[in-house]
């Protein structure tokens, strides 16, 4: 009797072997990243898509027991984040609170917004408010995690307490710490996004797709995160699991840009899918000034190859940033060819002229017609070759018909 109870002590219920709780380990949390991003980041923060009440149930019940993490606190302080992003107000920004600190003690800054009740009441709108949450997973978010704990122990006997601990620290290194810090700092940007945001890997596997965080950022609410053909965002082929089952209804995803080949005249339906398409526009902009200041940039005698490529990096950075600059970029201006070189200087003048635009997005469609009108006629009256192509499949942008 009593070795009976030290080898289910030791061993738990199941008996494994070291490698099969390694592998079960991974799985359940491999689970808990699928939830987050799923449910409380996609489905509840911004309404991405919708999930069956089955779908909805089983995640919140998980997360409770995974993660104890509140609906209301987590898409209240992730939609905080989008819209204080990069400002003393975010919760977690690595340009105010340094990249060490959100990287390392990220879920103490979400633990800190979380206690914030005006931030659960401006951004907390629209997340469960049944009796479930009021009263078991809201009220009591410490029980879960500890019914977790016996439940392990149960399951795998000694080592159910470290695959306990690796379960706690999962959502809070991952995702309070790697995309909250090196979403915002380190990484690939495929989209100018007014904010700092990274593609930290094109394959997001390992944190559920929010690898792309940079896509994200550019396409709030949109439920796939991969945006380019060699990324692939896990997360996506879980949603289309669930929509194939019946248990999940996709509401949005990012725009494909539709182009009608030999489409020349400027209409209301192009300036609509300009601005639906903004950040394709201004990719494909920034990549064709970035070749022009790289020809030039190689004329210029007295600059090394590393300061050219550090120029060059640069300017890339600058050309593709989403909002509106002063001017030209001070690289540019250090090399003296800005000054000399009038192709640069229209690029520079056209780029900050294109971005104005959407800043009109508010105006009448017929006013935002002749400003994007006036601009493609500038383009290609300016002599530039590139331009006056780039204007030409500008044209071509068109809305897909419902």
């Amino acid at each position: 009797m009593l070795s009976s109870l030290v080898g289910f002590l030791s061993n738990g219920v199941l008996d494994l072997l070291w490698w099969q709780i390694l592998l079960a380990t991974v799985v359940l949390t491999h689970i808990t990243i699928v939830s987050v991003t799923v449910y409380l980041h996609r489905c509840q923060a911004h309404r991405a898509l919708e999930l069956h009440p089955v779908a909805s149930h089983f995640f919140r019940f998980w997360l409770w027991m995974t993660t104890g993490m509140v609906t209301v606190q987590w898409a209240a302080v992730h939609r905080k984040h989008h819209a204080k992003c990069e400002t003393d107000e975010d919760p977690h920004s690595p340009r105010t609170y340094g990249i060490r600190k959100v990287l390392l003690a990220g879920a103490e800054l979400y633990r800190v917004e979380a206690k914030n009740e005006e931030t659960l009441r401006k951004f907390g709108y629209g997340t469960p408010n049944d009796w479930l949450e009021r009263n078991v997973y809201a009220k009591y978010p410490s029980l879960g995690v500890s019914l977790l704990a016996v439940v392990d122990v149960a399951l795998f006997g000694v080592a159910g307490v470290s695959v306990w601990a690796v379960q706690m620290i999962w959502i809070p290194f991952w995702a309070g710490g790697v995309v909250n810090g090196l979403g915002h700092f380190w990484g690939y940007r495929t989209f100018g996004t007014a904010d700092a945001s990274t593609n930290v890997a094109p394959f997001g596997i390992l944190i559920g797709g929010e690898e792309l965080h940079n896509n994200h950022h550019a396409y709030v609410t949109s439920a796939k995160l991969s945006n380019r053909w060699y990324e692939f965002d896990i997360g996506w082929m879980y949603i289309r699991l669930l929509s194939a089952l019946g248990l999940a209804q996709v509401r949005r995803v990012a725009p494909t840009p539709h182009l009608v080949k030999g489409k020349v005249v400027l209409d209301t339906d192009t300036v609509r899918a300009v601005l639906l398409n903004r950040y394709d526009v201004i990719t494909r902009y920034a990549r064709a000034a970035e070749r022009e200041y790289g020809k030039e940039l190689k004329r210029v005698k007295h600059v090394s190859r590393r300061e050219r490529l550090e120029m060059l990096h640069e300017v890339r950075r600058w050309f593709r940033q989403g909002q509106t600059g002063q001017g030209s970029s001070r690289r540019l201006q250090l090399t003296g060819i800005y000054e000399r070189n009038q192709k640069l200087r229209t690029y520079v003048e056209l780029r900050e002229d294109l971005l104005a635009i959407w800043e009109r997005s508010t105006a009448s469609p017929e006013e935002l017609l002749l400003h994007l009108q006036q601009w493609c006629h500038r383009a290609e009256r300016s002599g530039i070759a590139a331009l006056e192509e780039f204007s030409l499949r500008l044209r071509q942008y068109a809305c897909r018909e419902a």
